[in-house]
């Protein structure tokens, strides 16, 4: 799955990945207005408006981009009905041709992490029948339990040729309480990313690994150490837009093929509308809003790239 989201990469010229995070405020009225007016203000209306607001997103943006991602938090808040919306949303771009990336965040071990790792990018027997339950391309895992809670994911990555972006540095405030911690020396997410690098030696395409990670642009310098300690590990790269990154801060995460990283932004494409910027579209207009913030974010990390070589 790495060639075909390198692929999709050069051919739209889009490093980047929208994430499906949708809240119910982000949400139009008129959308949330005809969901409830058809299954009411319950649990499946949210669904409902979820899963129309998504598609029309999509729709707008599918043939700019190589990639969404999807949070599973944003759907589980609904239970079962925004589960419904999630697995909806995930065929929906697969048909689409578009990369998916379970944002799960999945991290256990044995027999729980295998069985995370079989809903999410595997296939899960039923009697004489197997099934892909969510289908995702790529899933997001927490290594804090380390190799075990690992392993289980990388042995359905190798069956089923997809990946996953290992959570590295990520781009919270507070993410240095543990992250920044000194080791022998040395910051703990270098370790960890020295690890990564060893599990994506297990799971290789042509040029890149199937395992990737996960370090926020909201620390650039710390992104420029580990291009370098995983060089052949494609970085999923959160905190673009909404949470400060901007395209010059993005350079170090790319290698000198131009490959190597794909930025994410989540509100500050699905809520553009809401924006100043994009506020001429209006609510009714939504979907435009959303493609005309790709479009920029596109400019702005092309325009970075090009100004650092």
């Amino acid at each position: 799955m790495i060639q075909k989201l390198i692929s999709k990469i050069q051919k739209t010229g889009a490093p980047i990945v929208v994430g499906l995070d949708p809240m119910m405020n982000y949400i139009p009225e008129h959308i949330q207005k005809k969901a409830f007016g058809e299954y009411g203000e319950t649990l499946e209306g949210a669904a409902e408006a979820i899963w129309q607001y998504n598609k029309e997103i999509v729709d707008a943006v599918y043939d700019l981009i190589p990639a969404v991602k999807p949070q599973v938090a944003m759907y589980e808040q609904f239970g079962i009905e925004g589960m419904k919306a999630f697995k909806k949303t995930v065929d929906y771009c697969k048909s689409k041709d578009l990369v998916v990336i379970g944002d799960v965040k999945r991290g256990d071990i044995g027999s729980t992490s295998a069985a995370y790792a079989v809903g999410h990018l595997g296939h899960v027997t039923v009697g004489s029948k197997k099934y892909a339950p969510f289908d995702e391309d790529f899933a997001t895992v927490n290594p804090y339990l380390g190799s075990d809670g690992i392993k289980p994911f990388l042995e359905v990555c190798k069956e089923e040729k997809k990946g996953l972006f290992i959570l590295v540095k990520t781009s919270n405030p507070s993410s240095g309480e543990f992250q920044d911690r000194l080791i022998d020396g040395r910051p703990l997410y270098e370790l960890v990313g020295e690890q990564v690098a060893r599990w994506g030696e297990e799971c290789m395409g042509e040029k890149y690994s199937y395992i990737g990670a996960v370090v926020g642009a909201t620390y650039p310098e710390m992104g420029k150490t580990l291009r370098k300690i995983m060089p052949k590990s494609f970085i999923l790269v959160p905190g673009y837009g909404a949470q400060g990154g901007k395209g010059a801060d993005l350079v170090h995460f790319f290698n000198e093929d131009g490959l190597g990283a794909i930025v994410n932004s989540s509100r500050g494409i699905i809520a553009a509308y809401k924006q100043e910027k994009y506020a001429k579209y209006g609510e009714e207009h939504f979907a435009e809003a959303s493609r005309a913030a790709v479009e920029d974010m596109v400019a702005d990390i092309a325009g970075a790239l090009k100004q650092a070589k």
